[in-house]
């Protein structure tokens, strides 16, 4: 008996080591892959930024193909699509065909990895690496645009004024969900007794620079009826918004309103330096047409801008979810990789437009973008519709309030009455 109950302790020990070396192994192996969904989540994050340097040298390319690809791009001339005429694969030829191969790239990239949820699956793996093979695709999707007939190219033109219109809706939601966030974060709630005083500066800063802008803008256009129409029209929105966000039934603050009236004021500056350089508007500008260096500047300012906008845009994944309440798992991956491309694509067509300034026979200038008439109505019209929009988000919950209270109030009418 002695040695039977030697031998089972010995067994039990046995076991209770075993167990415990089980334990350890997955709790190591548990570390090991937080471990590597870390360096995955890492490896996710770095590609955003590889695909906004992409989109940046694509930007450079079709102005290169625009401007100067007919004087250097020797070879080219020798393409069965180029043969014809200069204009075919050089100017607004060559920036089509650029954003037409930025647009197949970003396209595949997202038909890809739209279906990706989590850091362990294909789909994250081939966002996240395999760059060479990326760069095979993305050069062969540059070529193909080159050796297609012109009819295609004019068809793509066509179809990237709606895209490059999208792409101003999608960018409009990103806004409206970043002023949300800001007011939501840095102004306190109604009924408390906080005094958000972060978020005070931020508003009386951005109601300085919208009435600070504005003045500026009459100051430099006393003289231009049409610019004035659209310069006190564009006070008015700004001031509409600001008495509608503060109604006691609104109750929304300063800092929402102060945040949009700045960015209707740069819409409505921007659309004023779109102005072509004819008429008595842009005399003032005509005046100034020995200073090249600001010419540059303004243009390399504006690619960065288009960069900056659709990397922003394309980050901001959860603006265009429909549930938002999901809860982030260490194996989910950070963002949405076919709204991203998505975007991005819609973006190749937007930067195609503003090349060439949503006129396929536009005669561009060098070192000009977003130039001409048809570039300005559509930054007013973008502007108005930015705060129509906005006006409807403060006042949609006040209506339904109302129609609610409504229903209510019907019910609780006798038969008789």
């Amino acid at each position: 008996m002695r040695l039977s109950s030697e031998t089972s302790q010995d067994s039990g020990a046995e076991y209770y080591a075993r167990n415990g070396t089980i334990t350890k192994l997955e709790e190591l192996n548990v570390i090991k892959q937080s471990d590597d969904m870390h360096v995955q989540g890492k490896q996710s994050l770095r590609a955003r930024y590889i695909y906004g340097f992409i989109f940046f040298a694509t930007n450079l390319v079709a102005w290169f193909f625009r401007d100067y690809g007919a004087k250097f791009l020797h070879p080219l001339h020798n393409l069965r699509a180029c043969k014809t005429d200069q204009d075919e694969c050089f100017h607004a030829g060559g920036v089509l065909r650029v954003s037409l191969g930025c647009f197949i790239f970003f396209v595949i990239m997202f038909a890809t990895t739209s279906g990706a949820r989590k850091l362990h699956e294909f789909q994250n793996t081939w966002h996240s690496r395999w760059w060479i093979l990326k760069l095979v695709l993305y050069f062969a999707s540059l070529i193909v645009p080159f050796i297609i007939p012109k009819s295609f190219v004019l068809l793509y033109g066509d179809v990237a004024r709606i895209g490059a219109g999208i792409f101003l809706l999608l960018q409009l939601i990103s806004m409206l969900e970043f002023i949300a966030w800001c007011n939501s974060n840095w102004m306190p709630h109604p009924q408390s007794k906080k005094c958000g005083f972060s978020g005070l500066i931020l508003a009386t800063i951005s109601f300085i620079a919208s009435y600070g802008g504005i003045i500026m803008m009459y100051a430099s256009n006393s003289t231009c009826i049409f610019n004035i129409f659209t310069i006190t029209w564009t006070a008015i929105l700004v001031k509409v918004m600001m008495g509608v966000s503060l109604h006691s039934k609104v109750n929304e603050g300063l800092l929402s309103s102060g945040i949009m009236g700045s960015y209707i004021v740069f819409l409505c500056w921007s659309a004023i330096q779109s102005e072509p350089q004819t008429g008595k508007c842009q005399e003032h500008w005509r005046s100034n047409k020995d200073s090249d260096w600001s010419t540059i500047v303004g243009f390399l300012i504006a690619i960065c801008s288009i960069v900056m906008a659709t990397f922003s845009t394309g980050i901001d994944t959860r603006s265009f979810q429909f549930r938002k309440d999901q809860l982030q798992l260490e194996d989910d991956i950070p963002y949405n990789y076919g709204i991203f491309h998505f975007v991005f694509a819609m973006g190749s067509m937007y930067f195609a437009m503003l090349f060439i300034s949503w006129d396929l026979n536009h005669p561009t200038r060098e070192w000009s973008m977003d130039v001409g008439w048809a570039s300005t109505w559509i930054k007013i019209i973008n502007e108005w519709f930015a705060a129509s929009i906005y006006l409807w988000k403060l006042l949609s919950p006040v209506m339904s309030k109302k129609v609610e209270d409504g229903e209510v109030s019907a019910q609780h009418i006798p038969p008789s009455v």
